[in-house]
């Protein structure tokens, strides 16, 4: 009875952790997502500059730690120039995070509209249609369902990822279950946060299995 108390009193803490940890994960994948349409699409261009720019932005981000991008983005550009400090560890955050979901999300679209028939582009060229208009109307409804998973995926990655915020000093899920373990001297604490974690990541892949099953009239 007295560990279950315990667990109420740790409970508010956790819940603060854990809303830092949602925020940062749905607005990295997401603005992330934006991101990397533009990503994918500049990766398959034709235009030399606009290709490699976009080749290279995918191939740094995901050949390079999360971790030192973190530290890079927070601690190094400053060195560079004051100009360039980020003052806020959540801004800091939000920036790494997103242009790292950006370099892998990019690559997931950029093989989702490969993996459409090329009929379809040559169907949608017959009837008059712009290249523009071909990727929103025909391509990019066929591919939505396709893409899902693969975004799923990234979200659950993302979400448990977010635990690196800590070494900036922003207090996520995680950081608050070491802070609480540490002060209350027990390894308890970790009983609910792993809890936590697993009720946010289900209820993550209930929306996206919701979605999948949604978008499968394009299949």
């Amino acid at each position: 009875m007295n560990d279950f108390s315990r667990i109420l009193t740790w409970l508010p803490q956790l819940l603060l952790g854990a809303r830092t940890t949602i925020v940062i994960t749905i607005l990295a994948v997401g603005i992330g997502l934006i991101l990397s349409l533009f990503l994918a699409l500049g990766k398959m261009s034709r235009i030399f500059v606009i290709n490699k720019f976009c080749s290279a932005y995918i191939f740094f981000f995901r050949g390079t730690p999360l971790l030192m991008q973190i530290y890079f983005l927070y601690f190094g550009l400053p060195q560079f120039h004051p100009a360039l400090t980020i003052r806020s560890a959540f801004v800091a955050a939000m920036i790494a995070y997103t242009l790292n979901s950006a370099a892998y999300l990019a690559e997931n679209i950029r093989a989702g509209i490969q993996s459409i028939d090329k009929g379809q582009f040559e169907a949608a060229k017959t009837i008059g249609m712009s290249g523009a208009q071909t990727m929103r109307l025909v391509i990019i409804p066929q591919a939505v369902r396709r893409l899902i998973p693969p975004v799923g995926n990234e979200f659950i990655m993302m979400l448990k990822d977010v635990s690196l915020v800590a070494i900036i000093g922003l207090a996520d899920l995680t950081k608050v279950t070491r802070a609480i373990s540490s002060s209350s001297a027990t390894a308890l604490v970790y009983i609910p946060a792993m809890i936590i974690y697993l009720i946010i990541t289900a209820l993550f892949q209930f929306v996206f299995n919701t979605l999948e099953k949604k978008y499968s009239v394009y299949e």
